[in-house]
């Protein structure tokens, strides 16, 4: 579900919340988004690497696991896995990379072993399946302010950059300049600020509450900060892998399941969910999102299923 990778942590240590991602890491963001076409969900299965192993165990996990509270015998996810087309090093590559992360631990029964969420990783995914299954769900009004950072820095080299830039992403913020973030929401201000907080720039950053002025177009800084035409590209992908989506069987029902989580898993880090009144004419994420919504809702009962049945025989 959330692909929250440890940011700068300690090897072993519990993993930091830095959010989640579609397949493979999250993508760095610039003053503007660079985002291709996904490959469709066939076609991406074919092609599963270790890394994207790994982002897609986490969707598993997430959507099954988590709601369950039950620990997973090896041999069932592994069986989960190659439903969705991951080979069995590449399964096992993944188990093994994630619980070095902190978010899954083993124990052993006999020639076998369970897999559990830590309490980490169940917080961590917990936190990210809220953002994810309400994501799109309503847009408020907008009261017209903004929230203004300014971020001198940050002098903790590439690394830093990176994680500042994904967690304010994840936030809602875009960057308007280098080192000057801004989002239409006042309520992301003390989320804000725990971010800059815990990475150690509070004290070299500063907040603006402003609405925009005379001199030139609050469609300009949409321009600048986020790149709503590669955003609305993606949701016409997702909707046109998913909407004429028809599976047969539980076994097909769970990969649907799966792959329309794990594709949704990426529009709360591109999307900023702009109000209404920033928006162009006719937005293409109010139809995925009722799409998501629709399809996890049909399709939930006979995936969770299927995973049981794979995870207990």
């Amino acid at each position: 579900m959330v692909d929250a990778m440890a940011s700068g942590s300690e090897p072993g240590s519990p993993p930091r919340p830095v959010l989640p991602s579609g397949p493979g890491d999250p993508p760095v963001p610039g003053r503007r988004l660079s985002l291709p076409p996904p490959a469709p969900p066939q076609a991406r299965r074919r092609s599963l690497g270790a890394h994207s192993a790994r982002s897609l165990l986490l969707t598993v996990l997430g959507e099954y696991v988590l709601p369950s509270g039950e620990p997973v015998w090896t041999a069932g996810l592994i069986a989960v896995m190659a439903e969705l087309g991951v080979g069995e090093k590449a399964a096992r590559q993944a188990l093994g990379r994630t619980a070095a992360e902190g978010w899954i631990v083993s124990r052993r029964d006999g020639r076998h072993a369970r897999w559990r969420l830590t309490d980490s990783g169940r917080r961590l995914l917990a936190d990210g399946a809220s953002r994810i299954y309400s994501f799109g769900r309503e847009r408020r009004d907008w009261d017209g302010r903004w929230v203004v950072l300014l971020v001198s820095g940050p002098h903790g080299g590439r690394e830093l950059r990176r994680q500042l830039g994904t967690r304010l992403t994840w936030a809602g913020f875009g960057e308007l300049l280098s080192g000057a973030w801004v989002c239409p929401d006042a309520r992301r201000e003390p989320e804000a600020a725990a971010i800059l907080a815990e990475l150690g720039l509070a004290s070299t950053s500063m907040s603006f509450l402003a609405s925009f002025g005379a001199i030139g177009s609050q469609s300009d800084i949409i321009g600048l900060a986020w790149d709503l035409p590669a955003v609305e590209a993606r949701y016409k992908e997702f909707i046109d892998s998913f909407a004429a989506l028809e599976p047969a069987t539980h076994g097909e029902t769970l990969v649907a399941q799966t792959l329309l989580v794990h594709e949704w898993r990426s529009f709360p880090f591109i999307d900023p969910q702009l109000p209404h009144d920033l928006l162009p004419p006719g937005w293409l994420g109010t139809q995925a999102a009722a799409l998501f919504r629709a399809r996890h809702d049909r399709w939930q009962p006979g995936a969770h299923r299927h995973f049981l049945q794979l995870c207990t025989s």
